[in-house]
């Protein structure tokens, strides 16, 4: 393992960062000319970047032919299961993979009070964002959706807003599944779980709407995909 110094003080750098944020939005293979393109440094500097990210198991680096002959290029992709870091070292996915097993084995009942949970958690999240963010009372549609998107930067919620006749309709992608190393073995309770937490925290935000999700990465696509169909 690597020592957590080395990968905080990797990520330390604005510039790198940034870099892997990228990364983890788009999840394909990067070329290092894509990357000095689109942050607009001199590639033997986006070399070294992908180098260090590299260095610390943030993103792979392989060779990948053209199909136009000559030598290979060499192409960075982000990892899946992302970077865990923890001083002194505490092991909490075991504690998570435990607590799924447990709930595959009792079976629906322990299910479905587990979804309650996760529901009334996601619910009391957003309640306590709305009270630390909010300086005026009610929310404005762009600040409900700014709440929305705050509430879990790191899992990448992407909206795009579509109005039609009265309602407004919410489509957001969550590229970066939080959960993933949970997705192999016991996917549908990890996906289900999730979607009645982010269900909780919609009702909050939006009260009389529709939740659903029509992507899942479970099915292997891309991203996760959501609408919300907001009535008036």
């Amino acid at each position: 393992m690597l020592h957590p110094i080395k990968v905080t003080s990797t990520l330390a750098d604005e510039t790198r960062f940034s870099i892997y944020e990228y990364m983890v939005q788009y999840k394909r293979p990067i070329s290092v000319q894509e990357i000095a393109d689109e942050f607009q440094i001199h590639s033997n500097v986006a070399r070294l970047h992908l180098t260090k990210l590299a260095e610390i198991g943030a993103i792979t680096a392989e060779f990948l032919k053209t199909g136009k002959g000559g030598r290979p290029g060499r192409v960075y992709q982000v990892k899946q299961e992302g970077i865990q870091l923890s001083f002194p070292y505490r092991d909490s996915s075991s504690l998570l993979k435990w607590c799924i097993q447990l709930i595959d084995q009792l079976g629906d009942d322990a299910l479905q009070q587990a979804k309650k949970i996760s529901y009334e958690d996601g619910r009391q999240m957003m309640r306590e964002l709305i009270i630390k963010q909010s300086e005026h009372s009610p929310l404005t549609f762009e600040e409900k959706l700014a709440l929305l998107t705050k509430s879990a930067q790191q899992i990448g919620y992407v909206p795009e807003v579509l109005i039609e006749n009265l309602s407004k309709t919410v489509l957001f992608d969550i590229y970066n599944c939080p959960f993933y190393n949970q997705m192999t073995t016991h996917g549908k309770i990890t996906c289900q779980l999730h979607e009645s937490f982010l269900r909780g925290q919609v009702e909050v935000l939006f009260g009389n709407s529709e939740f659903a999700q029509f992507e899942s990465m479970l099915h292997h696509c891309e991203y996760c995909k959501y609408k919300i169909t907001i009535h008036n």
